[in-house]
């Protein structure tokens, strides 16, 4: 133990929350996997359960060496493998597509705050697997017809620069909005396909709920997420660009839960987080005010339902509690 150099705070920190999420993913998966459509995307999902697994016991190996308990995570009785399939046509693989865009922020995050050579080598080895699975995951959809490729536009001759602030102009009323740039249609594209995997996702969560006040958060969450679809679809519209995306999957009519009511909201958690920073950085690069704006608005309405959410797993118990710093205000003034 003495020739073991000590994790920082940050590096603690990421780990644990690390875990957290691929324990959460490691039950989705073999729940996902007993209901494979066919083989390819059984070998999809089982190898990703095998490299995952893989990467959990190496962040227990660094915690037992450094002496951290482990975080309770999710374990075998947050995942029901005998309730029946709740999710038809591919869907599987595309909410690990989407798992594995919400793994690249977190790795990279994760990677910029890890000095140790053992963490580094974890995070590592996680975006290459991330990146793998990706790509398999978007080949797979697109052969099978369930994935929908960003609208076509015809191809640019020339280089062009902005010439007056007008172009960032959308609220005037009495002048035309320009049309959309290629990196806003590309947001946008990204924007209605993810809250269309969300919303078929919390629509099979709210029929098997079994807390009425999850249930309750859950199809609020539907209506958020039909809200932000159309509002974005409107906007493609405006600009004459015909879009449609398929739903990712249909909810089959069973109400037996697979996953515990913690799993399933710590999921949503989680996919509420990557929707904020994915909002953020729209937000930054979209260069018409009007959709600015909108996409701030959709940015404070997944924040408040993040923090809805955060308080019904607060009073059920659900939330565990990240590692903090000693408290030596409290230590200083307690009695011996």
């Amino acid at each position: 133990m003495n020739n073991i150099k000590a994790i920082s705070a940050a590096e603690i920190g990421t780990l644990w929350l690390t875990y957290r999420q691929k324990t959460l993913i490691l039950r989705i998966l073999e729940y996902f996997k007993k209901y494979a459509d066919d083989e390819e995307a059984n070998n999809i999902l089982g190898g990703l359960w095998q490299q995952l697994n893989y990467y959990v016991l190496q962040i227990e190996e660094i915690f037992q060496q450094q002496g951290i308990v482990f975080p309770v995570g999710f374990k075998k009785e947050d995942v029901n493998l005998d309730a029946p399939k709740l999710f038809d046509n591919g869907f599987d693989i595309m909410f690990v597509r989407v798992l594995k865009e919400l793994s690249m922020g977190l790795y990279t995050m994760s990677m910029n705050m890890s000095y140790n050579d053992d963490v580094t080598k974890i995070y590592k080895g996680l975006t290459g697997v991330t990146q793998d699975i990706y790509t398999l995951s978007t080949q797979y959809l697109l052969q099978k017809g369930i994935l929908t490729l960003p609208p076509k536009v015809t191809m640019p001759k020339s280089t062009e620069f902005i010439e007056s602030i007008n172009y960032t102009s959308g609220f005037n009323p009495f002048s035309d909005k320009r049309v959309l740039n290629d990196l806003e249609i590309g947001f946008l594209h990204h924007g209605i396909e993810t809250n269309n995997i969300g919303l078929q996702l919390i629509i099979g969560f709210a029929q098997c709920a079994q807390n009425k006040e999850v249930k309750k958060y859950f199809l609020k969450g539907k209506e958020l997420a039909k809200k932000q679809i159309k509002e974005m679809t409107d906007i493609l519209l405006e600009s004459d660009v015909q879009f449609s995306a398929t739903s990712g999957g249909t909810v089959t009519t069973s109400t037996i839960p697979p996953f515990s009511d913690k799993l399933m909201m710590s999921c949503i958690y989680y996919l509420d987080g990557f929707g904020m920073v994915g909002t953020s950085f729209g937000l930054f690069f979209t260069l018409r005010n009007d959709i600015a704006m909108k996409s701030a608005l959709i940015g404070k309405d997944i924040y408040l339902y993040g923090r809805e959410g955060l308080e019904i797993m607060i009073k059920n118990g659900w939330l565990e509690e990240p590692p903090q710093m000693e408290n030596r205000n409290k230590l200083i003034n307690q009695e011996n």
